[in-house]
């Protein structure tokens, strides 16, 4: 069993940047890969942004300039760095990782992006 909590959500005014952190602990041998997920209300969850265990990252289009998603492997950590924040990117944040065909999930934090 593994388990993710997320931190560093808020309340941020457009332009600002945020960092979300992930701390997974539990039965872990290999993560991979993790990411990062958001849902807004009346939306669907939808990818932000992935990163395998060597550290090769893919983005949504949405994010991709803006967003950067790092890991810190020997503390079981995961990262987004998110900068030039706009209100559309309001939103629940999930952690997310796979470990031998199994996918967990963190709680959530909330990112909202509002003047």
């Amino acid at each position: 069993q593994v388990q993710l909590v997320e931190s560093g959500g808020g309340l941020v005014q457009p332009g600002g940047s945020l960092r979300l952190s992930c701390a997974a602990s539990g039965t872990i041998f290999r993560l991979n890969p993790m990411g990062w997920y958001r849902q807004a209300p009346g939306k669907q969850r939808e990818l932000v942004a992935t990163i395998t265990y060597g550290g090769s990252t893919n983005y949504a289009d949405s994010v991709k300039g803006r967003f950067t998603i790092s890991r810190v492997n020997a503390k079981n950590m995961v990262y987004l760095q998110m900068n030039s924040l706009k209100p559309e990117d309001t939103a629940v944040y999930y952690c997310n990782a796979h470990q031998y065909g199994n996918e967990y999930w963190g709680q959530g934090t909330q990112v909202t992006v509002s003047s």
